[in-house]
């Protein structure tokens, strides 16, 4: 985004060297400072279900404080040109780099998720940042001519209100954070109440490398995600979560007409062509329908097998499921953790409850077994009915169908029954042929021969109820702009 020609603002970062301690002390920060409250609350390790530290419980005072240092700052910020921001946007990414290790410990202690994820994670929430970094949005003259000159710029909007969800909370407070400062807006950063740690750690961090209320954080309850989408001094909602979720938050915003954009649930199909080879695609389909146990937006959620070699693909699927090692995240060789909360715990278990209900086979798995946390046995549904629940809706846990499927049109036409459109895939060593039924498939994501492969120049966003607008890539940077028309015209006036 090409700056201001009369911008003379700029910044200083104020420290090379990250500084940020990572015990039990948890902060919200207010116009560059920590913030303290009267009330307090604390998440839960989900492998253990132990306590952890206490964090600040926002008021809607604290809110009115943090918007009225936001527009103050957005004066400033958004004029300091684009090239000082990427640095600052950098010089970030490189202090998080340079803590990664304690990013990614408390990552697993508050999400529960195994060290490779959660190493993973890390990584592409460092990546993200640089990656965004490099993305340009220039000026565009559409028209020039002895008569005028005409130009689109994409500006910052104002103070960005960033709710980030409890699956990823590293990767997507980073993924909004960057794109968000780049494009010259300040923002307000509201971690998952769930998963809190890592989101309020991230905005600490920038102080040292923002000016005072250019990134903010409120840690709170359910309480505070209406009071952030119904303030009138937010001028932009990013949201990651459900899509029930999502429609409150759209209709909380519409009434100032904030932009956002929504970012919500999938119900992915994969589509298994009978030329592959078994055991591998059998592998790859299991690990992306399992990974994080299941709590993925983008997760394979309903696999569609050509019926000529649906028994042996289920019988390959069902071994390396009966591979996985379930257990407390921070132990090693675990390849699966937990549940993330009490709520999505208590969610998974009636889809468990419907297996004797509604008659559904059980491939594997099909039990939950008492346990000291939120544990969720890895489970194949042997061809349920198309209605059924477990196809039509979104478990968000380790519960997939298995289905077969017999003529290219049938798939096509079962994979595109449904409110969502976030992601599928299509698996088959013909990729001409992947390619075309992949064209066809109502998603904002399809891969051939892979799933969940994502880039930060890449826009991401869903079709149908998966969401609204895009993030990532240049589409999502835009997003974070109003687009302004410049008619200059050449004549002078007398």
């Amino acid at each position: 985004m090409a700056p201001s020609a009369t911008t003379t603002a700029t910044i200083q970062t104020k420290s090379s060297t990250p500084d940020l301690s990572f015990d039990r002390s948890y902060v919200q920060i207010i116009g560059g400072k920590p913030s303290p409250t009267k009330e307090v609350r604390h998440g839960l390790n989900p492998a253990n279900l132990q306590p952890k530290e206490d964090v600040p419980l926002a008021t809607q005072e604290d809110l009115d404080r943090a918007v009225t240092c936001a527009k103050d700052a957005f004066k400033t910020w958004s004029r300091v040109p684009y090239e000082e921001r990427r640095n600052a946007v950098l010089a970030y990414a490189d202090a998080v780099d340079h803590l990664r290790l304690q990013f990614r410990d408390l990552l697993v202690a508050e999400q529960g998720k195994p060290i490779p994820q959660a190493d993973y994670e890390t990584d592409a929430a460092i990546e993200w940042m640089r990656g965004m970094a490099n993305i340009a949005l220039p000026e565009d003259v559409i028209e020039d001519n002895a008569r005028h000159t005409v130009t689109t710029r994409y500006v910052p909007i104002g103070i960005v209100g960033a709710i980030i969800p409890w699956n990823f909370p590293l990767l997507l407070a980073t993924g909004k954070i960057a794109p968000a400062l780049l494009t010259g807006n300040v923002i307000i950063v509201k971690p998952s109440p769930f998963t809190p740690y890592c989101g309020l750690k991230l905005v600490e961090l920038a102080q040292q490398f923002f000016p005072p209320g250019v990134v903010q954080s409120l840690s709170g309850d359910d309480r505070l995600g209406p009071w952030i989408t119904s303030h009138p001094g937010i001028d932009k909602i990013s949201f990651t979560g459900s899509t029930t979720t999502g429609k409150l938050v759209l209709q909380s915003a519409s009434k100032t007409l904030k932009r956002v954009t929504l970012e919500l649930g999938g119900n992915d199909p994969a589509i298994v062509l009978p030329d592959i080879n078994i055991d591998k695609v059998a592998q790859q389909v299991a690990f992306y329908a399992f990974l994080n146990s299941g709590q993925i937006c983008l997760n394979l959620k309903r696999i569609y097998v050509h019926e000529s070699i649906y028994e042996e693909f289920r019988d390959a699927v069902v071994g390396h499921v009966r591979s996985y090692v379930i257990g407390d995240g921070s132990k090693p060789g675990v390849s699966h953790g937990p549940l993330q909360n009490s709520m999505q715990y208590e969610r998974v278990k009636t889809f468990f409850d419907d297996i004797e209900k509604q008659g559904w086979k059980v491939a594997t798995g099909g039990k939950i077994e008492p346990s000291q946390g939120y544990f969720v046995t890895p489970t194949i549904i042997d061809r349920p009915d198309e209605d059924s629940r477990i196809v039509v809706e979104e478990p968000f846990g380790p519960i997939v169908p298995l289905l077969s499927w017999k003529t290219e049109d049938e798939v096509i036409t079962r994979a595109n029954n449904t409110s969502m459109g976030l992601g599928a895939s299509v698996w088959s060593n013909d990729i001409k042929k992947a390619t075309r039924i992949g064209k066809l498939i109502q998603a904002g994501n399809v891969w051939i021969n892979t799933h969940f492969d994502l880039s930060p120049l890449a826009p991401f966003g869903g079709h149908k109820e998966s969401g609204i607008g895009a993030e990532w890539g240049s589409n999502g940077l835009k997003g974070f702009c109003n687009v302004q028309t410049l008619f200059c015209n050449k004549q002078t006036v007398s």
